[in-house]
């Protein structure tokens, strides 16, 4: 099984993508690299079995609404709750279930981001493979600082100048927590120096995750919005347990 992992960015530049693959009880990184456009990221998407995007798939239905509204002229009162406007309900979930609030993708730089998310589920459809946003298919929407708190290992500001001396004992945590990973010491260094290609690992591992059953997808009641908004899976193994099933 092979689980491509893609940290998004805006530009190609700062998007770095992680394809790991899983053999026989053995887990390899086969691709690690940044600068990737629409169609080459696209292209590493349908060779893999299994994706993890770090990018929101989709925008708060209520946000929807009310845009509509003000562009069509049809609003009469104003907003009773602005606040409805800038979580998606997945969002609203994982700050109730771990206290981590996600950036929102109607009013954070996100946002940006997300724009280019839609142009890769195009793409993905223009060439057969439809991405069903609640993440029961070939895709799912992650968060990688969610996912190392669910394996027990500290999120807490790894993205920042300050943070970038902790890039190696996350690194090391990763490691000891699946086992022996296959890779070069080139790639070593990548990892260690440039939070966008961990986070790249970290969405394979939750693509991994994904492949397995074993992240929190949404429930009967929370589907019909989660295929519009998108739905960020969290792991629900540890680490160790990536392996089975190889």
């Amino acid at each position: 099984m092979r689980c491509l992992g893609i940290d998004l960015a805006a530009q190609p530049k700062s998007t770095a993508i992680c394809l790991t693959s899983w053999e026989e009880g053995k887990v390899a990184i086969e691709d690690l690299r940044c600068g990737l456009n629409d169609e080459g990221l696209v292209d590493s998407m349908l060779g893999a079995d299994r994706v993890g995007l770090d990018a929101p798939l989709g925008w708060p239905d209520d946000f929807i609404q009310s845009v509509g509204d003000h562009h069509a002229q049809r609003r009469k009162d104003p907003l009773p709750d602005r606040r409805l406007l800038t979580l998606r309900e997945t969002d609203r979930r994982l700050q109730q279930e771990t206290g981590r609030r996600p950036l929102s993708v109607s009013t954070d730089l996100i946002g940006v981001v997300a724009l280019r998310a839609v142009d890769l589920q195009t793409l993905m459809a223009a060439r057969g493979r439809a991405v069903d946003r609640t993440g029961d298919g070939h895709l799912c929407e992650v968060y990688p600082a969610a996912a190392l708190e669910s394996w027990g290992i500290d999120a807490t500001g790894y993205k920042s100048a300050k943070g970038r001396d902790r890039l190696p004992g996350i690194l090391e945590s990763l490691e000891a927590g699946i086992g022996e990973i296959d890779f070069g010491e080139a790639d070593r260094s990548a990892l260690e120096r440039d939070h966008n290609q961990l986070d790249a690992l970290i969405c394979s591992l939750i693509a991994r995750a994904a492949a397995l059953g074993a992240t929190s997808g949404p429930d009967r009641d929370d589907a019909a919005k989660a295929a519009r908004e998108g739905w960020i899976h969290v792991p629900e193994i540890q680490l160790g347990d990536l392996r089975s099933g190889a």
